[in-house]
């Protein structure tokens, strides 16, 4: 098959690519290379630099492609707070010029990879893709607003859609952005650097950490399997972990003595999160292969700075 993967660069774009090679696909990349690292990508993949929102360039693209995965985004939930148009511009708007040049060229299915931070604070755990979401940022608005264009737009237009809701992934080669870094990345930071690491809340909120070899085979199951159109699914561990367990673990790690900083005053966002997995288990054959323990050891040993401890 010959695959688009818009955000090919990025740190769930460029595995996939990989992987797609690697079982013998042809795969083209799009990437405005702002937050990407191309030299992640096999020198198979034909890699374009370019925008999402740049429909020209998606219709040379789309010629005789089978599948889109659309993972192009701007993803820093913070920074969506000061930035909401520019969110909405790529986040959406670039959704929107994806799917009309689909429409044109004539390709059928798309996997847009969304996120689980669509379902806020709720009431019961684990999250069911039935739940009402209850998003509490923009980021997360921009990716409930992407699911519904596209879910709506391939109705219309005949286009397969699957809506991936990733939980908090992580591995090796995750971006560490200036500020507002991911929890695991930046206490592994940190931790190595013989920093402090700041705790939001009272670091009892729990996410659910997946590691990204399972997101990977998540999204690369979500290409070629029937009857899964117009669907969401949850991609995650199916287990929820706390920010002190976190923390914990990563010190035993990396035998490492931070020192930890409780900012109780500042809003740690909803309180649980556990991605409910069945959906993802009948429809992908999905299931989670790496434990926690042994995706943080991965990760910390992948880390220049652990290797010359």
């Amino acid at each position: 098959m010959r695959y688009l993967i818009t955000g090919a660069a990025g740190f769930l774009g460029a595995p996939l690519a990989n992987r797609l090679i690697q079982a013998g696909h042809r795969v083209v990349g799009l990437d405005d290379l702002s937050t990407g690292d191309p030299e992640r990508l096999s020198s198979e993949v034909h890699l374009v630099r370019g925008d999402v929102n740049d429909r020209p360039k998606l219709w040379s693209l789309l010629q005789d492609v089978d599948c889109v995965y659309h993972l192009a985004a701007r993803v820093i939930v913070p920074e969506s707070v000061l930035y909401p148009s520019e969110y909405n511009q790529v986040n959406v708007g670039g959704t929107v010029s994806l799917m009309e040049a689909m429409r044109d060229v004539g390709v059928r299915r798309v996997v847009f990879v969304s996120s689980g931070t669509i379902y806020g604070n709720q009431r019961t755990q684990p999250l069911r893709e039935s739940c009402r979401p209850n998003p509490r940022s923009p980021y997360a608005v921009s990716k409930l607003s992407a699911e519904y264009y596209i879910r709506s737009i391939g109705d219309l237009w005949g286009i397969e859609t699957v809506c991936l809701r990733v939980f908090n992934a992580y591995g090796p080669g995750q971006r560490m952005p200036p500020t507002n870094a991911p929890v695991i990345p930046y206490c592994i930071r940190q931790a190595l650097d013989h920093g402090t690491i700041v705790v939001h809340g009272e670091g009892k909120q729990t996410r659910d950490y997946v590691y990204i070899d399972d997101v990977v085979d998540a999204m690369a199951a979500a290409s070629s399997m029937p009857d899964i159109n117009r669907l969401i699914i949850n991609v995650g561990s199916g287990k929820e972990t706390s920010v002190n367990d976190i923390i914990k673990r990563v010190v035993e790690i990396t035998h490492a003595k931070p020192e930890i900083v409780m900012n109780k005053t500042h809003d740690s966002g909803p309180a649980r999160m556990c991605a409910d997995l069945g959906l993802a288990k009948r429809k992908l054959g999905f299931s989670p292969k790496v434990s926690l323990a042994e995706g943080l050891k991965r990760t910390i040993e992948s880390d220049p700075r652990f290797r010359k401890k």
